[in-house]
């Protein structure tokens, strides 16, 4: 009996180091929509052809959806494009998102839909920090292809408050930067 408590124990404090991952509290979706440029973001495979001038692309559905495009510079120049889907998660005042980018028909398969967390965001909804519960991917948006300095701070402060290893941020190439 002992030991199992033991393993209770350490488990519940390994658990505890890092703070718990939790989203702004609203998010107005008509704000939010629009180009949204990446600023930063964790590496991962699906983005891994993108060269640069990545731009995210927001548009409110009559269903309540929220149709997304990402689109990216490929090192050769030519353009590479998604698009789908994202529903906001009961309960979570818009700040929770699923999205998918699998075909529609596939819409009614779980593992389809994954996690997109807004975790910060400007008053005046500048920048966007998104990311997953499980701290395997983050993004720094903003309305413009350059981050002041100030903004950049606040979204990386964030993104620590939440627990992410900010080291792990690469800088996105955008015309002009």
């Amino acid at each position: 009996m002992l030991p199992a408590c033991l393993l209770a124990l350490s488990l519940s404090a390994s658990s505890g180091d890092a703070p718990a991952v939790t989203p702004v509290a609203s998010v107005d979706l008509e704000r939010y929509a629009g180009r949204w440029y990446e600023i930063a973001r964790f590496p991962n495979r699906f983005q891994r052809s993108c060269a640069g001038e990545v731009v995210a692309t927001y548009e409110r559905r009559d269903d309540g959806r929220i149709r997304v495009v990402n689109r990216c510079a490929r090192a050769d120049g030519s353009i590479n494009e998604a698009e789908g889907v994202a529903r906001p998660v009961e309960g979570a005042a818009n700040a929770r998102l699923k999205v998918r980018f699998a075909p529609g028909w596939l819409g009614f398969l779980p593992f389809v839909w994954a996690d997109y967390w807004v975790l910060g965001l400007a008053d005046d909804y500048r920048w966007a920090l998104v990311g997953t519960p499980d701290r395997k991917y983050l993004w720094i948006l903003s309305r413009t292809p350059q981050l002041s300095e100030a903004d950049w701070n606040a979204a990386v402060a964030k993104a620590r408050e939440n627990g992410f290893d900010a080291g792990r941020l690469e800088r996105t190439r955008q015309k002009g930067g």
